[in-house]
């Protein structure tokens, strides 16, 4: 099975059997994934995070079919049912699916109407009927299976119990329900309709509906699912059931024209109608969500990953402004570090609309606290405040910058435990706002505090298994984490556990050893930190970074099982580990034979580029790579766009049908898929992510409805 394992991992991602069998050997030693993919693409010839991360999934997944297809041969064998051609259908068979389709007939069953004919003793005339030899009139045959005591007073009766017998045997036949799903995924259609056609909703579009279920995008699925889990359409799958019908008759009826004949289709056609279809309608829903899924939690995964991968603005003293209405904007000045220096709200917006007193406030903070950049939640109130500084700025003609923020999930890390251990002594709108203020300042600290799944940039995220969403999402964030290394001296508990190797529990463990110990000085120091062994140390002090330690090569990606060999390199060219983080090292890689170092240390040539690339520049941020947030000093409203305007702006959120860009109007602008580009594109991912800043130009406003069409196209 093993083997067979390796096989379709190799197939399905397209790599080297080689490539499969390290990684799977990797796994099986307990290293995690971004582990693998820094420090051991030599084994695995340099497979990416995603990769590999796909290989992981897949391998749990036919692990599991594996233990599957055990555990249920055993359970047929233990009935004695187990042939060579059965047990081969089960070890050939590819999906979880299919397994359970061959088992079905040996299933313990509830109490059926087939089950209650059995105990009746009807089994043998179901039988002689399926066997279509009898020459003597069924119900002749059939009289001998009264028993008033059991119920059968007629013989009609007692074919009756024996065709739901026969329906229960057809739809357990594994051959049958394979074919007729196949047919009915190629073949069949979705159809919805409306429970109330008058009843207004956001699932219009599916008052009406159908569509062939092959061609159904993901993001139509889920819709479908909402509109009906919110009782607003029904569903049903709709296939050409007469043909169907004829494929079971053509299979099980030998003889025609015979009264054999006519029972069998009425058993066929109950099997079909009461117990094939429905399930079958189950399964494909089922996969048509699970596919819908998977491609949202893809895509959910990709806009998470630009986001919290978006570039640290750095140096700057912010102002987090954290809008509302009737409780006032809660404000927070932090500095170039994150301190918070100053906590206040202010009422300028309705009821109260204390414009005048509440600039004055704002301008004393600016003053006293040199703040260069005021950092506003795009939620309640978001446009009045914007409007408000914009003025503000004008009119004191002060040297400082806006930008607004995306707070989702802010609400939801002010209202936390970690918050409320963070800042005791802070309200949730206090702390709103100093998330608010850092997460411009390094986006991924800061997000890391917030369940992946209420940072709001998926589609339909609530209506999917949150268990796997879950373990996506993590596995993103965890990849991002360790892409671009933390500080064991500034890291706080939230981001330290999605270091390679660290749990919960060592991440506190860490800072509670910090806190007790002073600053880390070596990355062996770890091995003090309780409950942090060998193995842990091994994932995870690569990714961990001491900035002024003892030891240069500790404020770099080097992994400390390479210090010799990065040693050996400065040493060779004359420089010192210090060297490398004053500039003075430079264009090492065309100081050195690296043929000759990969042969004296017994070093890959991926590995051996790796440290010399984090010799020529430590601690490179990956984030510098990305585009650069926008950074406002005027505002535009809804009502000063006009069709054909061009515009700079920042992708909030991709979706499958297409991508909302942030304008500056608060309402974000949405470029539908097809307005990308002039070529045809797959998915939206393939021309923008979150963060891009994109040129739009303006289709069209309706300021009803506050929509706005944006285009890509723009020549």
């Amino acid at each position: 099975m093993q083997m067979n394992i390796v096989y379709i991992l190799k197939e399905e991602l397209n790599i080297r059997t080689q490539q499969v069998e390290a990684v799977i050997r990797l796994i099986d030693e307990g290293n995690t994934i971004p582990f693998i993919a820094r420090y051991r693409k030599e084994q695995h010839g340099g497979l990416n995070d995603e990769i590999l991360r796909n290989l992981d999934e897949r391998l749990r997944y036919l692990r599991n079919l594996d233990d599957r297809k055990k555990q249920v041969m055993v359970t047929i064998e233990e009935k004695g049912a187990l042939t060579e051609q059965l047990k081969k259908k089960i070890e050939d068979a590819q999906t979880l699916v299919a397994v359970e389709d061959l088992y079905l007939p040996y299933r313990p069953k509830r109490r059926t109407r087939a089950a209650i004919a059995k105990e009746k003793g009807l089994e043998p005339l179901a039988l002689l009927i399926q066997m279509q030899k009898e020459k003597q009139p069924i119900k002749e045959v059939a009289q001998s299976y009264i028993n008033e005591e059991k119920g059968i007073m007629t013989a009609d009766d007692a074919i009756s119990g024996a065709k739901d017998i026969l329906a229960e045997t057809i739809s357990d036949h594994a051959e049958y329900r394979s074919y007729i799903r196949d047919v009915s995924m190629k073949e069949g259609k979705l159809i919805t309709a409306a429970k109330d056609e008058k009843t207004e909703s956001v699932y219009e579009n599916y008052y009406n509906y159908e569509e062939r279920v092959k061609t159904m995008a993901g993001h139509r699925i889920l819709a479908i699912n909402r509109g009906e889990k919110e009782k607003f359409i029904t569903v049903k799958l709709d296939v050409e059931e007469e043909k169907l019908i004829q494929y079971l008759e053509k299979k099980i009826i030998l003889k025609q024209d015979t009264e054999t004949a006519v029972i069998l289709k009425d058993a066929i056609a109950d099997a079909y109608k009461r117990l094939i279809a429905p399930a079958i309608e189950r399964d494909i829903r089922n996969e048509l969500t699970a596919k819908a899924e998977d491609a949202a939690m893809k895509v959910f995964g990709k806009n998470l990953e630009q986001l919290l991968m978006q570039p640290p603005i750095a140096g700057q003293v912010v102002l987090g402004w954290d809008p509302a209405f009737r409780t006032g904007c809660k404000l927070a000045v932090v500095d170039q570090t994150g301190k918070v220096l100053d906590t206040v709200v202010i009422y300028p917006t309705l009821p109260q609309k204390k414009v005048e007193e509440s600039k004055k406030i704002v301008r004393q903070l600016i003053e006293k606290y040199h703040i260069t950049l005021i950092s506003v939640g795009n939620g309640t109130a978001s446009r009045e405040s914007e409007l408000i500084i914009v003025d503000m700025l004008k009119e004191f003609q002060l040297p400082v910058k806006y930008i607004i923020t995306n707070e989702a999930g802010a609400s939801v890390y002010s209202a936390s435990k970690l918050a409320t251990e963070e800042f005791p002594n802070f309200d949730v709108g206090q702390r709103s706002a100093v998330s608010i203020a850092r997460r411009v300042q390094d986006p991924l600290a800061e997000l890391v505090k917030i369940d992946p799944k209420s940072i709001g940039v998926g589609q339909y995220q609530h209506d999917m298994n949150q268990k796997k969403l879950g373990e996506v999402l993590n596995g993103v964030v965890e990849d991002c984490v360790n892409r671009v290394g933390v500080d064991l001296n500034t890291a706080s508990a939230s981001l330290l556990e999605y270091i390679s190797g660290i749990s919960k529990t060592v991440a506190k463990n860490i800072v509670a050893y910090r806190e007790q110990n002073g600053r880390f000085t070596n990355r062996k120091q770890l091995l003090n930190v309780p409950k942090l062994g060998p193995k842990a140390f091994e994932q995870c002090a690569g990714f961990l970074r001491i900035s002024q330690g003892e030891n240069a090569l500790d404020a770099t990606a080097v992994h400390p099982e390479s210090y010799n060999v990065a040693e050996a390199i400065l040493k060779k060219i004359g420089y010192k580990p210090n060297d490398i983080l004053t500039g003075t090292a430079k264009s090492i890689r065309s100081k050195i034979n690296t043929a000759e170092v990969e042969t004296e240390f017994g070093i890959g040539e991926l590995t051996l580029n790796d440290i010399i690339a984090e010799l020529e520049k430590p601690a490179r941020d990956p984030r510098e790579e990305m585009p650069r947030p926008i950074l406002r000093s005027d505002v535009l409203e809804l009502k000063d766009l006009q069709p054909g305007m061009v515009l700079k702006g920042t992708v909030r959120n991709v979706i499958d049908f297409g991508a909302f860009v942030d304008i500056g109007v608060h309402q974000d602008g949405l470029v539908h898929i097809s307005e990308m580009s002039r070529h045809y594109i797959k998915h939206p991912m393939d021309v923008v992510s979150v963060g891009d800043i994109v040129e739009v130009k303006v289709l069209s406003v309706d300021l009803a409805k506050r929509r706005i069409q944006l285009t890509m196209k723009l020549n």
